[in-house]
């Protein structure tokens, strides 16, 4: 039987550059897919936009609407929950609606992630030593790795890129990535690293998750993130970091004192 993957598309202000022909050739030409969009509020004409393209394949196309914007992660969130509930959906993925990261390098992460039953998580990597291609403004290349040494610390994983925008899960991981909502709008791939590692573990995580690099990734001008949020991604970094802290203490605190009940309870 046919895996097939579910990818989500959130869209914001997307009616002049989402590229629908890719889309739809795409989906003609690999048939074990089916497309989410997620329209996130947009201002423009994004949601009449998405409902004409869902008529070129409507088995293959959903388009879900927020009425009003909440940022990328809740899009994201919002299309892997409605995609969950589907029977004949095995893998979700997201990816940018720009295809600053192509579909067929989406395509390439899948086969990696169904060629390995251990594997429940598959992410691109624009920062791995075998990555080519990479088409990036110099400026934003020395924040991004600017902010990633921060990333890291936080983590505490070897992964060079927690932040490209393709990645693609079993469906059995979902509701432990996705059932809470992100505490940032744009920064949650950090939280999906951060409850995955508190869900698996350290050492098992290691073993089911692969970083794979890209071919090809070209930065598409129009980003959504604006000044404001770029001066607020420290902030929003010692935030998740401090949250996630504290849920990590409870439950050292919670696990310290089963134990001490259980060694007294031994005593008497």
């Amino acid at each position: 039987m046919t895996k097939i993957t579910g990818i989500i598309v959130p869209c914001y202000n997307e009616y002049n550059r989402l590229p629908k022909e890719k889309f739809c050739n795409f989906l003609t030409n690999n048939p074990s897919y089916h497309l989410c969009f997620v329209n996130d509020g947009s201002s423009d004409n994004t949601l009449g936009m998405l409902n004409e393209l869902r008529q070129f394949n409507p088995q293959k196309i959903t388009v879900l609407n927020l009425e009003v914007n909440q940022g990328k992660a809740t899009a994201v969130q919002t299309g892997a929950n409605y995609l969950a509930d589907l029977d004949f959906v095995e893998n979700i993925a997201f990816l940018d609606a720009d295809l600053s990261t192509s579909l067929e390098e989406m395509d390439n992460l899948v086969q990696k992630l169904n060629s390995n039953p251990q594997l429940t998580m598959v992410f691109g990597s624009r920062k791995a030593d075998e990555s080519a291609n990479i088409d990036r403004n110099i400026i934003r290349k020395f924040l991004s790795n600017f902010v990633g040494f921060f990333i890291r610390f936080i983590l505490q994983l070897p992964i060079k890129d927690t932040q490209c925008g393709a990645k693609v899960f079993r469906k059995s991981i979902i509701e432990n990535v996705y059932s809470q909502k992100f505490i940032s709008r744009w920064l949650f791939d950090i939280e999906i690293f951060l409850r995955l590692k508190k869900h698996i573990g350290l050492k098992d995580l290691l073993n089911t998750i692969s970083e794979e690099p890209l071919d090809s990734w070209i930065e598409v001008e129009g980003s959504k993130i604006t000044l404001k949020d770029s001066l607020l991604i420290p902030i929003n970094l010692l935030v998740i970091w401090f949250s996630y802290l504290k849920i990590r203490t409870r439950i050292k605190s919670a696990s310290t004192i089963f134990n001490l009940k259980a060694e007294y309870n031994m005593v008497k």
